[in-house]
């Protein structure tokens, strides 16, 4: 049997592996990622992985250590979801550093408790004028000219502070979605603000985290849901029974009407733009902006160049870009969503999902319109789903590719620390 004190000590070190777990699920690691930093913790704490059992839900990681004479469970709720990519890719690298370095408890929690209290790379303000501009880019790689640039851009930023502004007074979050679109779309309408990524989703449902997944899909739904409320509203508080709007939307042309290096320049300010909104480190911006315009004109040559369309054309943008991250990682030395999500958010179908919205909304019982906004939402969905496939797949495939040799090296580190004397098991 253990002793009081061991019994105390292994608490302390499951608190400690869910803190972690729940930093990552709160900052928007997928679920590989979570739990291969949680049991990395975890054999850096002495706690063999064939005695731990980690079980991952959205709101819920649960941890349990048992043998053949004692079992010990611990739960962790994950109350508040965002994106935090310096976040996620600093607890990796404390993972690994923490077995290297030989570091205690106390170190770790330490080092812990730095990264949690660390402030984000942007101010408010600054976060605000990249969503303004990520959502301008938006504008001008499908179709809008530099005039419609600049005003998505000014309406997208007070959209932006309206929704913080709303998240700091405690108000529900998908209502503070639905007020900020409403906002954003009578802004809008006195002169496109949607495109919320799914990879995760997609990289959960490959690898096997089903219920992760799914409930990641139903949140997103459920914030789609809320824009489609705030956008409706205004449309009908503004607009009315008028069409027009709708008229405008669908004769927008998006085949490229401008030359390459423009659509280049709206990929590259629109992937910064995001990269702020996502929180990540300002080194790695022009980074993200060369992947934006690597995946845009690779999009922009299947789809109009060869003819593929737009879905092929998405799915290989992003397969390339996130291909290339399977390299780039070891150069910048970060997980490799935090490079390839930025990079494709310029490909967010943003106008066919915005015609798909609009045809709902204005449906006056025509023959043909239903079959239009179904055809304009299937084809958004399509390419959304493509173009994260494109990002999880060559990250999957290499992620297992090299876990082997991950296995190979964490086993070594861990050796050397038996040898040192520093290696104490539960």
């Amino acid at each position: 049997m253990m002793t009081d004190k061991e019994v105390l000590l292994l608490r302390r070190k499951l608190d400690l592996l869910l803190r972690t777990g729940k930093l990552l699920m709160e900052s928007a690691a997928d679920t590989n990622r979570i739990e291969r930093n949680m049991k990395r913790v975890a054999a850096f704490m002495g706690i063999p992985e064939e005695k731990l059992h980690i079980d991952i839900r959205w709101t819920m990681i649960m941890v349990n250590v048992s043998d053949e004479r004692n079992s010990f469970s611990k739960f962790q709720k994950c109350e508040k979801h965002g994106i935090n990519m310096t976040t996620i890719s600093q607890v990796s690298k404390l993972s690994w550093r923490a077995i290297e370095q030989d570091y205690s408890l106390d170190k770790y929690e330490e080092e812990l408790e730095k990264i949690v209290r660390q402030p984000r790379n942007y101010t408010p303000y600054i976060v605000a004028i990249g969503a303004g501009f990520a959502c301008g880019g938006f504008c001008k790689l499908f179709g809008g000219d530099w005039i419609a640039f600049l005003l998505t851009s000014i309406c997208t930023f007070i959209g932006f502070r309206v929704r913080a502004r709303c998240v700091e007074a405690g108000l529900n979050a998908y209502m503070g979605i639905a007020l900020a679109a409403f906002i954003c779309t009578c802004l809008a309408y006195a002169s496109s603000f949607l495109g919320i990524p799914l990879i995760n989703f997609v990289d959960d449902m490959i690898d096997n985290h089903l219920l992760v997944g799914i409930t990641r899909a139903a949140n997103t739904v459920m914030m789609v849901a809320a824009m489609t409320f705030g956008i409706a509203f205004a449309l009908r508080l503004l607009v009315m029974n008028d069409v027009s709007i709708d008229h405008k939307f669908s004769e927008l042309s998006m085949v490229p009407h401008d030359p390459y290096y423009v659509y280049a320049i709206a990929a590259a300010i629109s992937a910064v733009g995001f990269s702020m909104i996502f929180n990540i480190q300002r080194r790695l911006l022009w980074v993200v902006a060369l992947g934006g315009i690597i995946a845009v004109c690779i999009r922009n040559f299947v789809n109009f160049e060869l003819g593929y369309g737009p879905v092929i054309g998405s799915f290989m943008g992003s397969f390339v870009v996130s291909l290339i991250a399977v390299k780039a990682v070891h150069w910048f030395h970060v997980p490799n969503h935090v490079l390839t999500i930025p990079s494709v958010i310029p490909m967010i179908p943003g106008v066919l999902m915005y015609r798909s919205l609009l045809g709902f909304i204005n449906l006056h019982g025509v023959i043909g319109e239903v079959t239009n906004a179904f055809s304009n939402g299937i084809n958004s969905a399509l390419i959304i789903l493509c173009i994260s496939l494109g990002v999880a797949v060559p990250n999957i495939f290499a992620r297992r590719y090299i876990a082997k040799d991950r296995q190979r090296y964490l086993q070594e580190e861990l050796e050397k620390r038996r040898q040192r004397g520093k290696f104490i098991e539960w």
